[in-house]
């Protein structure tokens, strides 16, 4: 049986992406309760989008990869930082992935990006998570990347009638 290989690019998000991205995320909000959003989605516009790209292009502690199969975005990373001086060592990751796509690696991938971007970006030194404790795939990618579990979060999520718990992983940069 011969495998079929497909091209994925992966690169940072430009301005001219926002229309795709919100198409995409609103896609997968619909895919899955693991989302911290769902059906309704993220009620912001096309121009606010790239407003919000062109403000992570120009930090130094913010990143917004897209996962382009063709001319479709099939996945997402980010690492959302702060601009306080006290915080902005820290970095929020979110990553999100079309349910088509799960099970190729792509996760690992664009882990990966976030990870060596972190590290030289000499800004970011810890990088966080929050991940719904019933997303085990997830959270085995999350550890075989590094991150620990800090806590659980009790009824950190309320998703279809029923609260969930969420663990807060966490990894050190250059620890």
């Amino acid at each position: 049986m011969k495998k079929e290989k497909i091209d994925i690019v992966i690169r940072e998000a430009i301005p001219d992406d926002a229309k795709e991205v919100l198409r995409f995320l609103e896609g997968v909000a619909t895919e899955t309760g693991f989302l911290s959003y769902g059906a309704e989605g993220l009620a912001i516009s096309e121009e606010d989008e790239k407003y919000f790209i062109e403000n992570i292009l120009n930090s130094e502690n913010n990143l917004l990869l897209v996962a382009i199969l063709g001319e479709q975005i099939i996945g997402t990373a980010s690492v959302k930082a702060e601009a306080k001086p006290k915080m902005k060592h820290i970095g929020e990751i979110g990553i999100s992935i079309s349910k088509d796509f799960w099970g190729f690696g792509l996760g690992t991938m664009l882990m990966e990006e976030l990870i060596i971007w972190a590290e030289e970006s000499k800004v970011i030194r810890r990088l966080e998570l929050t991940v719904q404790d019933r997303n085990q795939r997830a959270i085995h990618l999350y550890e075989k990347m590094g991150f620990e579990q800090e806590g659980l979060l009790k009824r950190g999520v309320y998703d279809d009638g029923e609260y969930l718990d969420v663990q807060l992983m966490s990894k050190m940069i250059d620890a």
